[in-house]
């Protein structure tokens, strides 16, 4: 159980996804390069499909971070292919939608594995006390859509009270309109900024972006 997460003197918690409850299948991202390059022709190497898709997930987290904004996942696919010479006038959106859809099967047959110890015990003690939970998570690849998939296959989405992923409203932590709709969201309208707790590993995106905004937030750092 995470002890050092202060349950006693909070009544709402917002939880970050990525490398703070999941982290990816081991075997996930090397299967979606292969999909990637299969399904797009790409005639270049594998290993050097690999390191441009690496690329442009970092650089597209990291826009999303500074700008606070949010980089759709087909112009992710697009700045990749780009960049391995795919001619894009041969693509349009009903065929990345049909990409996406096929790399959301295989998300969901190499599934995320829950990093979080005890996480259902965890979720049980706060809702136990009367208090809420969300989810709160910066989007590349994966979109909303598909982690609240995930969340119901894991048992865990009877416990989320709501779900903000940035994809989904155009704006990506650490930018305080993300931190607002926690906020907008919360049934209990009167609840006080420091009850607000979120809980991230991205000491820019989640410590910084929610303590700038003026909740309390939790730093957690696993042993990955």
């Amino acid at each position: 159980m995470k002890t050092d997460i202060d349950i006693q003197n909070h009544s709402h918690f917002s939880f970050d996804l990525w490398l703070t409850l999941i982290k990816s299948h081991p075997e996930f991202k090397a299967k979606r390069v292969e999909l990637f390059s299969s399904f797009f022709d790409v005639e270049k190497p594998i290993d050097e499909v690999a390191k441009v898709v690496k690329y442009y997930d970092d650089l597209c987290n990291s826009i999303n971070e500074v700008i606070g904004g949010n980089v759709d996942t087909f112009e992710i696919y697009l700045l990749i292919l780009g960049a391995l010479d795919v001619d894009l006038k041969q693509l349009n959106r009903e065929k990345l939608n049909e990409f996406y859809l096929k790399s959301e099967e295989l998300f969901l047959e190499y599934r995320p594995v829950v990093i979080f110890e005890n996480l259902h015990d965890f979720f049980d003690e706060i809702k136990n006390q009367g208090k809420t939970i969300n989810i709160l998570s910066n989007t590349g690849f994966i979109k909303g859509t598909t982690m609240r998939k995930f969340l119901v296959g894991e048992n865990l989405d009877q416990y989320i009270d709501f779900h903000i992923y940035s994809d989904e409203i155009n704006c990506s932590k650490p930018n305080p309109q993300i931190f607002q709709e926690v906020k907008n969201l919360i049934k209990n309208r009167d609840l006080a900024m420091d009850q607000i707790l979120h809980i991230g590993d991205n000491p820019i995106a989640d410590y910084k972006g929610a303590k700038d905004f003026g909740f309390n937030a939790h730093l957690l750092k696993h042993q990955i």
